[in-house]
């Protein structure tokens, strides 16, 4: 069974840690990362990130993570990558956002205790999924309101 004290693990530890934290105000306790300076740059910044979180997720695939942690960590990166492309709101996001230290923790949890780990996020996927149909179907009812709200005030005008 690989540990979270492999090599290849202490190397996703390293490159998270840089991408997250690396960087810290002086003065303060503020860290950032060169995630957040990457998302600067229009265009590429945010995909550069993704594929440098994208290693993370390998890795994890490399020291046997099961599917469910397998899916969190890339919820993760999605989500890092989704909302760090929206100009302004995105830059913030990616300054408090420590996608990359979250996916390190959720690998060393899965590692330091396989079954309870897979059980953990099998939860949090279905909480997600679920959350996500919600929204979905949230989404579409509004959707309908507002179609059948337009026709209405057309049809009276």
């Amino acid at each position: 069974m690989t540990t979270a004290a492999s090599p290849s693990f202490a190397t996703a530890r390293t490159l998270a840690y840089w991408l997250d934290a690396g960087i810290r105000i002086p003065g303060t306790s503020f860290r950032f990362g060169l995630d957040p300076i990457l998302g600067l740059i229009p265009g590429v910044g945010d995909a550069a990130g993704a594929v440098l979180a994208g290693w993370i997720l390998v890795e994890a695939f490399r020291l046997g993570a099961s599917r469910a942690t397998l899916l969190r960590i890339a919820g993760n990166v999605v989500l890092d990558a989704g909302v760090g492309a929206v100009p302004i709101l995105g830059d913030i996001f990616d300054f408090a956002w420590k996608a990359n230290l979250r996916n390190v923790a959720v690998l060393e949890r899965h590692l330091a205790a396989p079954v309870e780990a897979e059980r953990a996020d099998r939860s949090f996927v279905v909480l997600l999924t679920c959350g996500m149909l919600a929204l979905a179907l949230g989404l579409l009812a509004l959707g309908i309101m507002l179609t059948r709200w337009v026709f209405h005030a057309l049809a009276a005008a």
